[in-house]
């Protein structure tokens, strides 16, 4: 899986790495979180608006704010 350790869904690492890239090329926050929480929505259209949020933002502050080895919670899928 690369250096990003602790990734088990591919929609968790699709979506963690399209924030990073987002922020690195200059998008701000907001506009970063809601591409993202789109792309997670293209994953799983069977999720809601909230649901898509909650994930997309508990990924963000595991892998890039605290920087956890560890699998975070999320979906179920692989």
């Amino acid at each position: 899986m690369g250096h990003d350790t602790g990734f088990g869904r591919r929609c968790e690492r699709a979506v963690v790495t399209a924030y990073r890239e987002l922020r690195q090329v200059g998008s701000d926050d907001l506009a970063a979180f809601q591409a993202c929480t789109a792309l997670y929505r293209i994953h799983h259209p069977e999720a809601s608006l909230n649901e898509a949020r909650r994930l997309v933002a508990e990924w963000i502050d595991h892998h890039l704010v605290r920087r956890q080895a560890e699998p975070s919670p999320g979906c179920g899928c692989d």
